[in-house]
């Protein structure tokens, strides 16, 4: 039972939980701001039929309220959009629906017909939907001229981004007028959460003019926040009885798949093998929802984009699979990006990163009421040679307090189910779990926000240094914006189920691996100017600094940087940084195959240009030059990228690196290349093709990805994924190489 003895202080947990749902029972009122008083819009049933396809020929269009004079927020907010759009509303017992009439030139810009690709680029239109109105998660769903679907779920974290990969089902039809268009929307209710009782919805309306490079929305986004800003939305006010009750709601989508794969590297023979399995989703109310999935398969996953690491410490790439994805911010969004106590790629994968099969896994996400939103989690994973089964398990807690600030808490647990006998021998590998809670304070404007987090892990046999805290405030002006934080880690604060990324400090003369706590701060000062006039649309002068700390308050390592950023009115970019590095290193570190650099300190300086070209134009490119020194030698880098598309349906693309490290003897030196070409050919709204090699020096290897996708009904997919790996030393070693098909069906029960 020796195990357990971190368990006496698990009941912190307790009176985090009981404070998340106490304190503040006013988190379940209405939040209805001075600013949506200004943008209300009243949606009114129609109980005849609604044909998407473009045409606004139903007598509903013609009666419905008209949200128009939309705002201008990008490059920036002066003056009013060239071009007027105008949005409609209506609903069923089933459906939102949604029109738009887009004045335009008959031309349109477009950047692929391939789901997903976004907003930025694009002639679209979209809507933003926050149906409990607390400003704090919502849904993103866009559509561009050519009918080309993207969609995404939205969150109030301070590091909000989109990524495209949370799919849902939902419809839609544009139509060309000459001097207009049209696009017409059917959102399932059953494809949103929300609660049915809730007659004030948060809703934004937001218009894409690519060819003017102009953002605009209805409800007036200051230009320093996001287009898709869950903070900005007007008032969608539905009758007194609130929105429809959806009925049951039940998403079954099974697949089988077929593999032949050849895998020299491992002196594994041909082997062919065929699988199944499947997705599920059971909507238990119109805000919570279940999802369920049994021997997962993510063959059909975009390849993962390589980057060279001229750092001490692992890189991290974003999550890809879409069962990980939906409601995602409830668990991947606690600590800061250097330091995530749950990271979900880290479940299906051994301690060297192989993959290792998921045999089934549930997760329950959602709305219990208006104000709070809980997330659980369990994932089994099967034998995979001699590394045991693992059993991971999450659960999340967020409570709405205040007008738009968050409480959240977490409890994460890693079994490993090993022998008795390896875990007396290893006991820290038997399990690992983390519990923590934020708070996250934000303005009704979202101008000034602060946060503070405590985290603790627990281990067998360790009972100190195993906390992380921090805390930290930023705020958002039209012209200022400030960002700070302080954290602390402790050298036992272990992350089974995420990472920390500087906590592990290789030994190159000794080939080990040594963990040492730190503490952190990063500071950030920007400065915008938004001329009126003239080609530039926003000048951005930047002063940043991220240091850290040994434990005994010694420096570890402190990037200073300075930069000028250049945003042109004809969607350009150009950026000048130069950078200071001091590092007091611990630990002999190697960069070339000679003699590892001794420890020591070391203070270098660096200057990098960047420049980004029109991404509207058919012929794009990107150019970045790095030069100056690298601990006690030089480094040159420099990486290119060039586009050329034929608008729809094919894009060619090349990404070069190249860093050249020079250090004196007996250091070595190191020539580091990275090239990348890709083409893409979208044949169709449902049928792409994509090839992806990436020839890497500094993993020596060579990956070859070819990726067909035939999407034959909405969400029903077919893929045909050949993939192939050879050594850049020696050039073109076969190391694997496999054949892959999968089908899946979407079956709405």
């Amino acid at each position: 039972m020796g195990y357990l003895q971190p368990m006496k202080k698990m009941r912190f947990i307790v009176l985090l939980l009981l404070i998340t749902f106490l304190c503040n029972r006013q988190g379940t009122a209405q939040v209805i701001s001075e600013y949506q008083q200004q943008y209300q819009y009243n949606i009114k049933p129609y109980s005849s039929p609604i044909k998407i396809d473009g045409v606004l020929d139903e007598a509903v269009w013609a009666n419905a309220e008209v949200a128009t004079n939309f705002s201008k927020k990008y490059p920036n907010d002066i003056g009013a959009p060239k071009r007027k759009t105008e949005a409609r509303m209506t609903y069923d017992k089933d459906n939102l629906y949604f029109a738009f009439k887009v004045y335009d030139s008959g031309t349109h810009v477009i950047s692929g017909l391939k789901r997903d690709g976004g907003h930025d680029g694009n002639d679209c239109v979209g809507v933003i939907l926050d149906p409990i109105n607390k400003k704090t998660n919502g849904f993103f769903f866009v559509v561009n001229a050519l009918n080309v679907q993207s969609e995404d779920q939205l969150n109030n974290s301070f590091e909000d981004k989109l990524s495209m990969s949370w799919n849902s089902k939902w419809f839609s039809a544009t139509k060309e007028y000459g001097n207009f268009w049209i696009a017409e929307i059917m959102i399932p209710l059953k494809s949103i959460r929300y609660n049915p009782k809730q007659v004030n919805w948060g809703i934004n309306f937001l218009r894409v003019d690519a060819k003017n490079n102009e953002y605009s929305t209805w409800a007036k986004i200051p230009t320093s926040f996001h287009s898709y800003d869950l903070g900005h939305t007007g008032l969608l006010n539905w009758p007194s009885e609130g929105a429809p009750t959806t009925t049951k709601n039940i998403i079954f989508l099974p697949y089988l798949n077929g593999n032949s794969s050849d895998d020299k590297e491992n002196g594994k023979t041909l082997s062919t093998t065929a699988g199944a399995g499947f997705d599920a989703k059971v909507a238990l109310n119109a805000s919570l929802n279940l999802d369920l999935t049994v021997n997962p398969d993510f063959s059909q996953v975009e390849v993962d984009q390589q980057v060279t690491n001229l750092t001490r410490f692992d890189i991290f790439l974003p999550e890809k699979r879409n069962f990980f994805l939906e409601n995602s911010d409830l668990f991947s969004n606690f600590g800061i990006p250097p330091i995530r106590p749950f990271y979900s790629r880290s479940i299906g994968l051994d301690k060297d990163g192989n993959k290792i099969p998921i045999l089934f896994g549930a997760r329950l996400s959602g709305n219990i009421d208006p104000a709070t939103r809980i997330g659980v989690m369990d994932m089994q994973t099967g034998k995979q040679g001699t590394y045991a089964p693992e059993n991971f398990s999450a659960f999340t807690v967020q409570r709405s307090v205040l007008k738009r600030s968050v409480i959240k808490a977490y409890f994460l647990n890693r079994e490993n189910q090993i022998s008795e006998e390896e875990a007396k021998k290893h006991p820290l590998d038997r399990y690992g779990r983390n519990a923590g809670m934020t708070f996250e304070y934000s303005n009704t404007e979202g101008t000034f926000s602060a946060w503070a987090d405590y985290h603790q892990a627990f281990k067998a046999t360790v009972n100190d240094q195993d906390k992380y805290v921090q805390v930290g405030f930023m705020s958002e002006r039209k012209h200022w914006s400030f960002v700070s934080l302080v954290g602390n880690v402790g050298k036992n604060y272990y992350t089974d189920m995420g990472y920390v990324q500087m906590i592990n400090n290789y030994d190159a003369v000794r080939d080990t691996t040594i963990r040492l706590g730190f503490s952190n701060t990063f500071n950030q000062v920007a400065y915008k100017i938004l001329p009126a006039t003239g080609p530039i649309g926003k000048l951005q002068f930047r002063v940043e600094d991220f240091a850290t700390f040994h434990p005994d308050n010694s420096l570890n390592e402190s990037d200073a940087k300075f930069s000028v950023q250049t945003d042109f009115k004809n969607a350009s970019f150009f950026t000048l940084s130069t950078s200071n590095t001091s590092l007091n290193l611990l630990y002999p570190i190697s960069f070339t195959s000679g003699t590892p650099l001794p420890a020591g300190y070391y203070q270098f300086n660096q200057f990098e240009t960047m420049y980004t070209s029109d991404v509207r134009k058919l012929f794009g490119m990107f150019g970045m030059i790095t030069v100056g020194q690298f601990y006690n030698g030089s480094i040159q880098g420099a990486s290119i990228g060039m586009s050329w598309k034929s608008q729809p349906h094919l894009k060619l693309s090349l990404r070069a690196e190249i860093n050249k490290i020079e250090l004196p003897k007996p250091y070595g030196n190191n020539d580091l290349l990275l090239i990348s070409p890709k083409v893409e050919w979208n044949f169709s709204t449902s049928l792409f093709w994509a090839t992806f090699v990436q020839y890497n020096t500094q993993q020596n290897n060579i990956n070859v990805n070819s990726r067909l996708q035939y999407r034959f009904k909405p969400m029903s997919d077919f893929f045909l994924v050949y993939t192939d790996n050879y050594y850049t030393d020696p050039m073109l070693k076969n190391k694997n190489r496999a054949l892959i098909f999968k089908f899946s069906y979407w079956f709405n029960l």
